[in-house]
């Protein structure tokens, strides 16, 4: 029944966008069908937005058709399986991306660029963190429920408890690994071999060759200039970065019929070298430096100072999001996994939608009272995947064409972003956010990051409703 029933919207969404002579490509993202077209004119953009399923639509020439999780993978197989779009690719990328028509108005500088690189290579590994910090999550609840006496600790459960701890570590347990493949597709050199250099900063090797060279700190390991993980994934980039260039060289100089050999042996011996010996002490000496000041502005044992930050940064998310760096942070919830076993940011920064879930919630009730019945069915139709941590139709279709309710609902995310941070609510990984968000919450921390949630509903609507008056929703 649901396969007919994504068959006959990709019918509907071939239909409206002009048919498939006017289609050049067609990608998915976690929640967006994107189809490129030849002639945008020949979109009908008005019954592609009100189409049942279509949660909303962006761009033009580039459309972006935002359907949901799962659905948006579905829709492009059968664009791909059924309709016979079999030279296009399939895309992984998250809905965190810029968007396409925000970006159109942009500059793309170095740091940009650069955001957009790091941002390439950890989209692709979302599911499997979102999937392996859930079952983190689960072992770590049955754990706390056996030591509490609530469950016992038969061999049935044991095993529940063991199966789920392996899955979960299965991922976070090599993710320098996976970190090494993926920048390794993106800076062209060859995926094994960055996975290689991922797993030598986590190979047991490293602290015995840190104690000949006098580096290893013994009675505090983690205090060593040198030691297994040390740069944790920082170090990884860099170091794949530089293989991508030596292998190129090393590959333009060596004889065809001795590449296969001579290539992977020189590359992997001079960057090794050069990460073990330089990349990673240095990584490391960054990794600590960025650790201690998270320590110093999120992680504080000052609540003043943790209500201060937690509301700014839930304040200014959604505008980074706009600007595209918000990219720059995916490396700092690595960073915190590795080195605090949780991540603190990302529920803090994830209070940002729920902003936004009240504020559509307000200006409902404003576009209900002055019979604005379009905003009405737009937010109605925004408002679960808002709730389930999807926001793009509210931001897009509501409060950032509207402007100032865009910054009301950061205004008031804030104050969930506050009372997160205050009471040191820590994720098992980073996903998608909203509701669907609580089973990557540590078990002790599932409750404050609702309350969280609930308190920037809250917000968004008030703060909303004091600033923006009916008359500027009557027309929008």
């Amino acid at each position: 029944m649901a396969m007919a029933t994504n068959k006959g919207l990709a019918d509907k969404i071939l239909e409206l966008v002009g048919g498939g002579e006017n289609i050049v490509t067609v990608t998915n993202c976690m929640t967006r069908l994107r189809i490129k077209v030849r002639d945008s004119s020949k979109v009908k953009m008005d019954e592609l937005k009100n189409t049942e399923g279509v949660l909303g639509v962006v761009g033009t020439d580039s459309l972006q058709v935002v359907v949901g999780p799962g659905k948006a993978k579905k829709l492009a197989d059968i664009f791909v399986d059924d309709f016979g779009f079999t030279g296009n690719s399939v895309g992984t990328e998250d809905w965190q991306d810029t968007k396409a028509d925000i970006k159109a108005k942009q500059k793309k500088g170095p740091l940009k660029a650069g955001l957009e690189t790091i941002a390439g290579i950890f989209i692709p590994l979302i599911p499997a963190i979102i999937a392996a910090g859930i079952f983190n999550g689960f072992a770590s609840l049955i754990g706390t429920l056996q030591g509490n006496g609530n469950l016992p600790t038969s061999n049935t459960w044991n095993f529940i408890q063991l199966m789920f701890s392996l899955i979960g570590a299965s991922f976070l347990g090599y993710f320098a690994i996976y970190t090494g493949v993926n920048a390794a597709k993106r800076f062209g050199a060859t995926e094994a071999l960055g996975g290689m250099m991922g797993a030598m900063t986590i190979g047991a090797q490293i602290n015995s060759i840190s104690g000949l060279f006098g580096l290893f700190n013994a009675e505090v390991p983690l205090n060593s200039i040198l030691t297994t993980g040390k740069g944790g994934i920082i170090g990884v980039i860099i170091g794949v970065y530089l293989l991508s260039k030596i292998e190129k060289r090393v590959r333009k100089i060596v004889p065809d019929v001795l590449d296969l050999i001579v290539t992977p042996l020189v590359s992997l011996l001079i960057t090794g070298l050069a990460l073990v010996l330089i990349i990673m002490p240095v990584s490391g000496f960054i990794s600590d430096g960025l650790v201690g000041v998270l320590s110093i502005i999120i992680d504080s044992d000052s609540t003043v100072v943790s209500i201060i930050s937690g509301y700014i940064l839930s304040a200014l998310f959604l505008p980074m999001v706009l600007l595209g760096l918000h990219h720059g942070l995916i490396p700092i919830y690595a960073i915190q996994l590795e080195s605090m076993g949780g991540v603190s940011l990302f529920p803090v920064l994830a209070m940002a939608g729920a902003g936004q879930v009240g504020a559509a919630i307000a200006i409902y009730f404003k576009a209900k009272k002055v019979n604005n019945q379009r905003m009405q069915s737009v937010i109605a139709g925004g408002l679960p995947a808002g709730f389930l941590g999807i926001g793009e139709p509210l931001i897009y279709g509501v409060t950032l064409p509207l402007g100032k309710p865009f910054i009301t609902a950061g205004l008031g995310a804030g104050f969930g972003g506050a009372y997160v941070m205050a009471t040191k609510v820590l994720a098992t990984a980073w996903g998608p956010s909203g509701l669907v968000a609580l089973p990557l919450m540590q078990p002790d921390s599932i409750l404050n990051y609702f309350i969280g949630i609930v308190i920037s509903y809250i917000g968004g609507f008030i703060i909303t409703n004091l600033f923006i008056k009916s008359s500027e929703i009557e027309n929008a």
